[in-house]
Protein backbone atom coordinates (compact mmCIF):
# COMPACT_ATOMS: atom_id res chain seq x y z
CA UNK A 1 0.00 0.00 0.00
CA UNK A 2 1.58 3.48 -1.08
CA UNK A 3 1.41 6.20 1.16
CA UNK A 4 -1.67 7.92 -0.83
CA UNK A 5 -3.86 4.93 -0.69
CA UNK A 6 -2.81 4.67 3.29
CA UNK A 7 -4.63 8.16 3.04
CA UNK A 8 -7.73 7.23 1.23
CA UNK A 9 -8.50 4.47 3.50
CA UNK A 10 -7.56 5.86 6.89
CA UNK A 11 -8.53 9.27 6.16
CA UNK A 12 -11.92 9.12 4.35
CA UNK A 13 -13.13 5.05 4.44
CA UNK A 14 -12.15 5.09 7.99
CA UNK A 15 -14.83 7.63 8.73
CA UNK A 16 -17.69 5.23 7.67
CA UNK A 17 -19.22 7.78 5.69
CA UNK A 18 -17.13 7.27 2.52
CA UNK A 19 -17.66 3.65 0.60
CA UNK A 20 -14.70 4.39 -2.55
CA UNK A 21 -12.26 6.79 -3.16
CA UNK A 22 -9.28 7.56 -5.63
CA UNK A 23 -6.78 9.95 -6.33
CA UNK A 24 -6.44 10.61 -9.95
CA UNK A 25 -3.62 12.77 -11.60
CA UNK A 26 -5.16 15.73 -13.91
CA UNK A 27 -2.48 15.92 -16.31
CA UNK A 28 -2.82 12.09 -17.19
CA UNK A 29 -6.00 10.76 -15.67
CA UNK A 30 -3.85 7.48 -14.03
CA UNK A 31 -5.18 6.44 -10.79
CA UNK A 32 -2.57 7.18 -8.33
CA UNK A 33 -4.36 5.57 -4.97
CA UNK A 34 -7.39 3.82 -4.55
CA UNK A 35 -9.19 1.85 -1.86
CA UNK A 36 -9.49 -1.83 -2.53
CA UNK A 37 -11.94 -2.57 -5.79
CA UNK A 38 -12.78 0.54 -6.27
CA UNK A 39 -11.72 -0.05 -10.01
CA UNK A 40 -12.23 3.63 -12.51
CA UNK A 41 -9.40 4.17 -14.47
CA UNK A 42 -11.78 3.97 -17.66
CA UNK A 43 -14.00 7.21 -16.08
CA UNK A 44 -10.94 9.07 -15.01
CA UNK A 45 -11.36 11.33 -18.11
CA UNK A 46 -15.41 11.87 -17.07
CA UNK A 47 -13.98 13.68 -14.19
CA UNK A 48 -11.20 15.50 -15.57
CA UNK A 49 -13.98 16.94 -18.47
CA UNK A 50 -16.10 17.44 -16.12
CA UNK A 51 -13.97 19.98 -14.46
CA UNK A 52 -12.58 21.46 -17.68
CA UNK A 53 -14.71 21.22 -20.16
CA UNK A 54 -18.19 20.45 -19.23
CA UNK A 55 -19.12 22.06 -15.77
CA UNK A 56 -22.30 23.79 -17.67
CA UNK A 57 -23.34 20.51 -18.63
CA UNK A 58 -23.00 18.93 -15.24
CA UNK A 59 -24.89 21.42 -13.78
CA UNK A 60 -27.90 21.29 -15.72
CA UNK A 61 -27.68 17.52 -16.83
CA UNK A 62 -25.66 15.87 -13.58
CA UNK A 63 -22.98 13.27 -13.98
CA UNK A 64 -22.88 9.91 -15.24
CA UNK A 65 -20.45 7.93 -13.27
CA UNK A 66 -19.05 4.30 -13.45
CA UNK A 67 -22.99 3.44 -14.81
CA UNK A 68 -24.70 5.23 -12.50
CA UNK A 69 -26.46 8.78 -13.64
CA UNK A 70 -25.89 11.46 -10.77
CA UNK A 71 -27.44 14.50 -10.13
CA UNK A 72 -25.57 17.73 -9.98
CA UNK A 73 -25.92 18.77 -6.25
CA UNK A 74 -23.00 21.90 -7.00
CA UNK A 75 -20.54 21.92 -9.29
CA UNK A 76 -17.67 24.88 -9.42
CA UNK A 77 -14.20 25.15 -10.40
CA UNK A 78 -13.27 23.49 -7.25
CA UNK A 79 -15.82 20.86 -6.59
CA UNK A 80 -18.90 18.72 -8.05
CA UNK A 81 -21.23 16.85 -5.68
CA UNK A 82 -23.61 14.66 -7.04
CA UNK A 83 -26.37 12.51 -5.68
CA UNK A 84 -28.75 9.72 -6.66
CA UNK A 85 -31.29 8.69 -3.53
CA UNK A 86 -28.95 6.97 -1.10
CA UNK A 87 -25.99 7.44 -3.05
CA UNK A 88 -23.81 9.96 -4.23
CA UNK A 89 -20.39 11.17 -5.79
CA UNK A 90 -18.36 13.93 -4.00
CA UNK A 91 -15.16 15.04 -6.52
CA UNK A 92 -12.66 17.89 -5.51
CA UNK A 93 -10.30 19.80 -7.96
CA UNK A 94 -6.34 20.25 -6.41
CA UNK A 95 -3.92 21.53 -8.85
CA UNK A 96 -2.54 18.46 -9.13
CA UNK A 97 -5.02 15.92 -8.38
CA UNK A 98 -9.24 14.99 -8.60
CA UNK A 99 -10.04 13.18 -5.32
CA UNK A 100 -13.22 11.39 -5.87
CA UNK A 101 -15.42 9.93 -3.37
CA UNK A 102 -18.73 7.97 -3.10
CA UNK A 103 -21.13 7.44 -0.09
CA UNK A 104 -23.93 4.92 0.56
CA UNK A 105 -26.94 4.24 1.82
CA UNK A 106 -27.04 5.13 5.68
CA UNK A 107 -23.92 7.24 5.33
CA UNK A 108 -24.30 11.11 6.25
CA UNK A 109 -23.26 13.04 2.69
CA UNK A 110 -21.95 15.72 5.13
CA UNK A 111 -19.37 14.21 7.04
CA UNK A 112 -18.06 12.85 3.26
CA UNK A 113 -17.78 16.17 2.33
CA UNK A 114 -15.89 17.08 4.92
CA UNK A 115 -14.00 14.31 4.70
CA UNK A 116 -13.15 14.80 1.18
CA UNK A 117 -12.80 18.48 1.45
CA UNK A 118 -9.87 18.14 4.08
CA UNK A 119 -7.96 15.70 2.59
CA UNK A 120 -7.70 18.27 -0.59
CA UNK A 121 -7.22 20.78 1.66
CA UNK A 122 -4.19 18.75 2.96
CA UNK A 123 -3.08 18.52 -0.80
CA UNK A 124 -3.14 21.84 -1.48
CA UNK A 125 -1.12 22.86 1.41
CA UNK A 126 1.36 20.59 -0.07
CA UNK A 127 1.17 22.09 -3.30
CA UNK A 128 -0.86 19.33 -5.39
Amino acid sequence: MNQAQSMLINGLTKTKHVANAALVNINDGRVLASTPGFKIQSQTQVLIDAFFKDLHQVRKNGLYFKAQAYNCIRADDGAIYAKDRDTGLIAVKTKSFILVATYGQGMYPSVCVEAVEKLADYFRKKGN
